[in-house]
């Protein structure tokens, strides 16, 4: 090598060095919350064997959970089950009419197990209460967030957190406007949080990213499940890691995520074969 070439080489060396300990180091991370579980995904394995349920989803890794309905549950009854499992519930899933209709006996209820959020999981009220069934329009839609905001509150005054989940009709529009987002855009922060099914929002035809993206401290809960998308143009939920869902994007904008619960709705093998199959995935997932 001549001396020339060798001094720029010294110097091309010297720099590369130097710039890779001013830089920081990049390296990929893993979830770091506790592995959690919707409850719905064993909705017909809990009322035949309650605790042997719990002590399995338990054995394979299942450390928190969400509850989908008490199944005649005491307070008493409930967290003696969870605590035998070794398990945390930390939220749970009511329809906004239950929770119009028995909000403080509800609230009593989630304050005795030790919940931390209690979420809607469907709204499906009109703001005409003579109107049933049916698909929502936008005034129905504002509606609701004014429930909300009023029900956040109360649920706030009790220590708790109250939250909305979202399916894919949440994603239909009216005059362009997105329902999600007039959601969003009327619930009052203080009182209102989300708990983002991103499999649903991929489903409704949006990214996750984006939302988080505007405003991840409204999204603390998350339900994650993967889909394929199959020629008749519906959704198929599968394992995780199976479907087309790129979970990595997702958690990395997830700024804001404090409980994450996976919910399997339909079952390749047995429920808990894929959920321990579905927990692995996320344990191992790099983002």
């Amino acid at each position: 090598m001549h001396a020339s070439s060798r001094r720029t080489f010294l110097k091309s060396a010297t720099a590369a060095a130097a710039a890779a300990c001013i830089a920081p180091r990049l390296s990929a991370k893993t979830l770091d919350k506790p592995l959690g579980l919707q409850l719905y995904s064993v909705r017909e394995m809990l009322p035949k064997d309650f605790d042997g349920t719990l002590k399995k989803l338990a054995a394979i890794g299942y450390k928190e959970c969400e509850a989908a309905g008490y199944f005649g549950k005491t307070p008493a009854q409930w967290k003696a089950s969870m605590d035998a499992a070794g398990l945390k519930c930390v939220s749970t899933h009511h329809n906004l009419a239950d929770l119009k209709s028995k909000l403080s006996e509800l609230i009593d209820y989630g304050k005795a197990i030790g919940l931390e959020y209690m979420v809607c999981s469907w709204a499906g009220l009109h703001r005409d209460p003579s109107k049933k069934g049916g698909e929502l329009n936008l005034d129905d839609w504002r509606w609701v967030a004014d429930q909300f905001n009023e029900i956040g509150a109360k649920v706030k005054a009790a220590g708790m957190t109250f939250g909305y989940h979202n399916h894919t009709v949440e994603f239909g529009t009216e005059n362009g406007v997105v329902f999600y987002d007039e959601l969003l855009k009327r619930t009052d922060p203080a009182s209102v949080v989300f708990e983002m099914d991103c499999g649903w929002v991929v489903g409704g035809g949006h990214n996750p990213v984006e939302y988080l993206k505007q405003s991840p401290e409204r999204f603390p809960l998350f339900h994650v499940k993967d889909l394929v998308k199959e020629a008749n143009g519906k959704y198929k939920n599968v394992i995780m890691g199976k479907g087309s869902i790129d979970y990595r994007p997702i958690f990395q904008a997830a700024t804001g995520l404090k409980h994450c619960f996976v919910e399997q709705e339909e079952y390749t093998y047995d429920p808990i074969e894929d959920l321990k199959q579905d927990g692995e995935f996320l344990k191992k997932l790099e983002y």
